[in-house]
């Protein structure tokens, strides 16, 4: 069984494990730099899940940080018929992509 984490950032959670590549909420930061994630909700490490109430203390995920970017555009359209009211809004969010490194308990 391989080792994973439950790790909160940016207001969601995500489940991450060693080597997989995540898109999450925009972090500061420049590709190639290292980030440490400290709110570990749950991890599983060597077969033992430890659950925290309501983080896991003395956790940590490292992951690098590979690609800063902003998604597809999404386009808000309202519109009400026989008064010509239309209004329409596009939105671009930004996002970070990390490779996960490492879990660890210490």
């Amino acid at each position: 069984m391989t080792d994973y984490a439950i790790v909160r950032t940016g207001g969601k959670q995500y489940r991450v494990r060693p080597g997989d590549t995540v898109s999450i909420e925009k972090l500061g930061g420049e590709v190639g730099d290292f980030v440490n994630f400290d709110e570990i909700l749950m991890t599983s490490v060597d077969d033992k899940v430890t659950v925290g109430s309501p983080l896991v203390e003395n956790a940590t995920v490292r992951a690098e940080i590979t690609d800063q970017g902003r998604g597809k555009k999404v386009i808000a359209f309202r519109y009400k018929n026989k008064t010509r009211q239309r209004t329409k809004r596009g939105h671009r969010q930004s996002y970070t992509d990390v490779l996960v490194q490492d879990i660890s308990i210490k």
